[in-house]
């Protein structure tokens, strides 16, 4: 390998941690035992992500508790791993009565990675919930931390055979590139502990990969797994309603760092076309290519797309085609018209109905409105579970979709549905285009609010839009408590990215596609701020747009912020 292709430089710490600590293992079993803190030693504080896990504390009690001298309530997030996001009623039973029992929040939390997360367990019960979730056939290896994260597919599967094939190779990707230390099943399943070498991670390797890679598997036109927000991508292709391959896009990421330049959200490369069979070997060709060639020395730079704007798209495509032993054809035709979910019910090809119901911020609950109103999700989503003789799917936007419902079974379900909430014919198309990630008071790297923020703001601007004509219409918006990019907010026609507390920078200009990122707007805005530029910017899209012309398309059109056509070069410059 020629030198140039690796950075040089002190490795980050993260490699150190990673590199002693036998594979993945660490000191995490001791920890478990000591019950003097809520938390884990430094290092096990990264590992424990490997495993699924994220180490928090309930921020809004964090001073409180200062005074009283207690170390912050320490507890973990979990995220699970879920290809494609299936999961059976049995599962979804056992899910809901370990949250009702052991979680801080009584909640499950539906994510933009196609999965769920529990919040607030601590430390005597995580044990408890590794296993409870292996008793129904589920695990959270490698949902977080420098390893391939949960796949994502386009949901609905069953809808034709080119889902359930595209579903069918998100499963086979996520196994073939999860690590293979034993290192979960010993140390939360009291599994028989067994020797790993070097030559046992022929993928990852023993020091794993430089930062996190995500993946995904999309059937067009729906892009409703933001494609342009991960490392690798196949897009499914298909003909005469086969899918016979794919279009691989590589380097996509969303992360930043305010106030640095030399990071940057980025879309996707198109490498090319392969034919079904090569998938596997093109996903570990890339992966490895990235595992040998990533940025170890500095992290804010580490990912995918960091490498490929460093070493050149055509160097880094050749030598996935050298590892692979495959050649990327001419990339096949492809549109993505939409990401929103398709709420309500669709038909399936075997006759069985499907329910997408919307749930805002993911967060499944029992709960009562401002306004008075009580909705039971949790509750009616158990009842469901209780009769629901198919699957559930769960989105990468936040939604659930009641999967394979009996034409005989449909009335029941829509029932429990309605009168639980589930089924809200009141939401709008504004609400059902808005999405936060958590932020406050649960992740600790929020700077700002957002999902206890998004409720209101998306009232605010119903008002807006209907005051200036466009009561029909609805804007993409996403706010994010942090640059992290959780919330997608970087392929938003209105990005919100936390600041500070009460302040956000506004970015402008994505598409209905996702296929394009958006430009910096403004800094620092308050939120009655960013409330009146939503109004005088919605009103001057009403006046001046072109028929049927999104706001996205608009803003740029007319020149209120530039095209970001190539991210390295045009994202930060004005």
């Amino acid at each position: 390998m020629t030198t140039e292709l690796i950075v040089k430089g002190k490795l980050a710490d993260n490699e150190r941690l990673k590199s002693e600590s036998n594979f993945l293992r660490g000191t995490i079993a001791q920890d478990l035992k000591d019950r003097i803190t809520g938390g884990f030693t430094p290092d096990n504080f990264q590992l424990i992500r490997t495993h699924g896990m994220y180490q928090q504390d309930d921020r809004d009690i964090r001073a409180e508790r200062q005074k009283q001298k207690l170390e912050p309530l320490h507890n973990v997030m979990l995220r699970a791993r879920l290809p494609g996001g299936i999961i059976t009623p049995t599962q979804w039973l056992a899910i809901d009565k370990f949250s009702d029992e052991k979680t801080s929040y009584g909640s499950i939390r539906l994510t933009t990675r196609q999965t769920f997360q529990y919040h607030g367990v601590l430390k005597p019960d995580i044990k408890l919930m590794h296993q409870t979730l292996d008793s129904v056939g589920i695990d959270s290896i490698a949902t977080a931390g420098d390893v391939n994260r949960n796949v994502l597919c386009t949901p609905n599967p069953v809808e034709s055979e080119v889902h359930q094939e595209a579903y069918e190779w998100a499963k086979k990707i996520s196994e073939h590139l999860l690590p293979k230390t034993r290192a979960y099943a010993e140390i939360w399943l009291d599994e028989e502990k067994v020797e790993t070498t070097e030559h046992d991670e022929p993928i990852l390797g023993s020091a794993y990969l430089p930062r996190k890679f995500k993946t995904t598997v999309v059937v067009p036109p729906q892009n409703d797994i933001d494609v342009h927000a991960n490392d690798l991508n196949f897009v499914a292709i298909s003909e005469n309603g086969k899918l016979i391959g794919f279009n691989v896009l590589v380097g996509g990421g969303l992360a930043m760092t305010h106030g640095d330049k030399a990071t940057y959200p980025r879309k996707a490369d198109d490498f090319g076309f392969i034919s079904a069979e090569h998938t596997l070997a093109v996903a570990e060709a890339v992966v490895t290519t990235q595992r040998d060639w990533g940025n170890r020395v500095n992290r804010k730079n580490a990912k995918t797309k960091y490498t490929l704007d460093r070493v050149g798209i055509d160097v880094f495509k050749a030598e996935v085609e050298k590892r692979a032993g495959v050649s990327f054809g001419d990339s096949r035709p492809y549109q993505f018209t939409d990401r929103g979910d398709r709420i309500g019910w669709v038909k399936g090809i075997d006759n069985k109905h499907h329910l997408t119901v919307f749930i805002e911020n993911g967060r499944i609950l029992d709960f009562s409105n401002d306004n008075g109103s009580n909705k039971s999700l949790k509750t009616g989503m158990k009842k469901i579970a209780e009769i629901h003789q198919g699957d559930f799917r769960l989105t990468a936007n936040q939604n659930l979709i009641i999967a394979g419902v009996a034409e005989q079974d449909k009335a029941e379900i829509e029932k429990i549905a309605r009168e639980s909430g589930l089924i809200d014919d009141s939401v709008s198309n504004q609400r059902k285009s808005s999405m936060a990630c958590v932020a406050f008071p649960t992740c600790p790297l929020a700077m700002a609010e957002a999902e206890r923020y998004l409720p209101g703001l998306v009232t605010d601007v119903e008002v807006i839009l209907a005051k200036n004509g466009l009561v029909n219409e609805s804007i993409i918006l996403r706010v994010t408590g942090c640059p992290n990019g959780c919330g997608r907010a970087m392929l938003a026609e209105i990005g919100l990215v936390g600041k500070g507390p009460g302040k956000y920078n506004m970015y402008l200009g994505s598409n209905l596609g996702g296929t394009r990122i958006p430009k910096l707007y403004k800094e620092n805005l308050g939120e009655q701020d960013i409330l009146s530029e939503i109004d005088s910017l919605s009103a001057r899209w009403a006046a001046e747009r072109n028929e049927n012309e999104a706001f996205g398309d608009f803003v740029i059109r007319v020149g209120i912020v530039s095209e970001v056509k190539i991210s390295v070069r045009d994202f930060h410059n004005d």
